[in-house]
C-alpha cells in the first residue's frame, strides 16, 4: 500500500512488543480532548499489556503534539487530510488489528473482550455524549442505519484485520467521507462485525451549530457523496474555516 513518506518516533514507554491491536488516532489541532482520551486509554490494563497507541498527526500547532508526548503512545506525523494520517499510522503499525478512534471519542470499557481480531472488520454502535431525547434519537437513527446498510461513520471506530485494510488499499485519498468509502468497499468483500456495546463520541458539533442544522448538514452531504459531488467540494461545505 503506497503511502507518503512519514516520520514515526516512540516517545515513551512502555509498549507492547507485539501489540494484538494497534489504536491510531488522528489528529489536527485536538488539544481541547486528546490529554483526556490519552489517560482514558492508558489507565486501562489491557490497553497497556495488547496495544499500542499511534497519534497522527497532521500538523496540529495547537500543542497536541505536546500532550501526546506525555503519554505512552507513538507519534506519526504526515501531511493534513484524515485518510492520509491514518493511511500513514497505518504503515508505521504493528498491530494484528487496526483501530481507528476520533480524538474525541471513548471506546467502552470492555472493548478488548469483543474486538475479534480473526475477522476481517467491524464498528461500534455509537453513543452521543450529549443529554437529552434529541441526542438519542440521532444515535438510533445512525445505529439502525449503519446496521442495515453495513456503512459506518469514522466515530464508530472502525477497526480492520491488518491485511485486509492493505487489501483495500487503505482509506481512499479523498478528504472527506473516506470512512464511508471504505466501508462500502469493505462491505463487498465481508460482513462486518456490529459491536453491541457503544462507542461514546462527542457531540460538539451538534451542540456548537445547533442539532437540526448539524444533521441536515451531514444527511445533505452524505446524499451529495452518494450522488457523485466530488468530496473536494464537500470538504469545503464542511470545513468553511479551512477553505
Amino acid at each position: 500500500m503506497a503511502v507518503p513518506p512519514v516520520r514515526a518516533a516512540v516517545v515513551a514507554e512502555p509498549l507492547p512488543d507485539q501489540p494484538l491491536l494497534s489504536i491510531i488516532i488522528p489528529v489536527l489541532n485536538e488539544a481541547d480532548c486528546l490529554d483526556q482520551t490519552l489517560t482514558d486509554l492508558v489507565q486501562r490494563s489491557w490497553v497497556m499489556h495488547h496495544c499500542e497507541i499511534i497519534v497522527s498527526d497532521g500538523g496540529s500547532d495547537d500543542g497536541s503534539l505536546e500532550i501526546a508526548q506525555r503519554h505512552p503512545c507513538r507519534i506519526v506525523r504526515s501531511g493534513a487530510g484524515r485518510a492520509r494520517q491514518m493511511n500513514a499510522a497505518s504503515s508505521a503499525a504493528q498491530g494484528k488489528t487496526l483501530l481507528f478512534l476520533h480524538a474525541d471519542s471513548r471506546l467502552p470499557q470492555d472493548f478488548g473482550d469483543l474486538i475479534d481480531t480473526s475477522l476481517s472488520w467491524g464498528f461500534f454502535r455509537i453513543r452521543l455524549s450529549g443529554n437529552g431525547l434529541a441526542y438519542r434519537i440521532i444515535e438510533a437513527a445512525i445505529n439502525l442505519r449503519t446496521r442495515v446498510s453495513r456503512v459506518a461513520g469514522g466515530d464508530q471506530g472502525l477497526f480492520f484485520e491488518r491485511h485486509f485494510f492493505e487489501s483495500l488499499d487503505g482509506y481512499p485519498r479523498i478528504p472527506l467521507m473516506e470512512d464511508i468509502a471504505i466501508s462500502k468497499k469493505a462491505r463487498r468483500l465481508a460482513v462486518p462485525l456490529v459491536i453491541e456495546s457503544a462507542i461514546t463520541s462527542s457531540s460538539r458539533r451538534w451542540q456548537q451549530q445547533g442539532i437540526v442544522k448539524t444533521v441536515l448538514l451531514m444527511w445533505s452531504l452524505r446524499l451529495a457523496f452518494w450522488l457523485g459531488v466530488n468530496p473536494e467540494r464537500l470538504h469545503r461545505i464542511y470545513y468553511p474555516q479551512r477553505g
